[in-house]
């Protein structure tokens, strides 16, 4: 990293401690209920302070992006530095790297450490997930292979990663990926999955209702409950209701 790049990591953490609520810090660390401390910057207090930063330091190249994200994540003192990582990672100048499937070994890199849902949610989704659409044939036998994996965020990450994609669901992925962890009784996995099928229920809630009601009996009652949620108890067709 260039003394240019090792810069805009001193100047993202002083902007979070300038924004930083000591009265928020506690109660927003018991509720994630991490062991690394938070400073107190809620989420649209880090977003006003980090604005500026980011358009004052555009960085020039690929690699240079990845190693300011690494650095902010792994050498994190408070959890808020890490959350600054993933604005970083979505910043708009560099949506090209961020969608490339040659970020994907980052990102797992952000799970695995992560390890715990709010770090894994809005990688799998915003980050992953924008891989995914971008270029699916790139991404998707990584999915498959995290939805078989022994770490649990990567399996998670493989169910919720199309959560949002609407039209651009890949059905066939999202079916696998859910079927290789639909008897797992991790509740994260559990309520990911209720969450994926409820998020797609909003462009096709005969498929959702059809899965749901072929794997009743392997799905948790979690599950079933979020993956309905939504939907009306009236009968709904849909041209793919019949491919689960």
């Amino acid at each position: 990293m260039s003394r240019e790049d090792g810069r805009l990591v001193i100047e993202i953490r002083d902007a979070l401690h300038a924004a930083a609520d000591p009265v928020k810090a506690e109660p927003m660390r018991a509720y994630m209920k991490s062991d690394m401390p938070f400073l107190g910057v809620q989420k649209p207090a880090r977003v006003r302070a980090l604005r500026q930063v980011f358009r004052s330091h555009l960085l020039p190249d690929r690699e240079t992006w990845e190693s300011v994200i690494r650095e902010l994540w792994d050498e994190a003192r408070f959890r808020e530095e890490r959350y600054a990582a993933t604005d970083l990672a979505q910043a708009r100048p560099y949506l090209d790297w961020a969608r490339d499937p040659a970020s994907l070994p980052l990102y797992d890199h952000l799970i695995v450490v992560g390890a715990w849902w709010d770090h894994v949610d809005e990688v799998a989704i915003r980050l992953v997930g924008g891989v995914l659409r971008a270029d699916p044939t790139a991404t998707a036998p990584l999915v498959r292979t995290w939805s078989r994996d022994s770490d649990r965020w990567r399996r998670r990450s493989s169910v919720i990663c199309q959560v949002g994609a609407g039209e651009d669901t890949d059905v066939e992925l999202l079916r696998e990926c859910v079927l290789a962890n639909i008897d797992d009784p991790d509740f994260f996995l559990r309520k990911g999955i209720g969450w994926a099928l409820r998020q797609y229920a909003k462009q096709d809630p005969a498929w959702v209702r059809t899965f749901v009601s072929i794997h009743r009996e392997q799905l948790s009652p979690l599950s079933r409950r979020e993956a309905l949620r939504n939907i009306l108890t009236s009968p709904a067709t849909s041209p793919t209701s019949s491919s689960t």
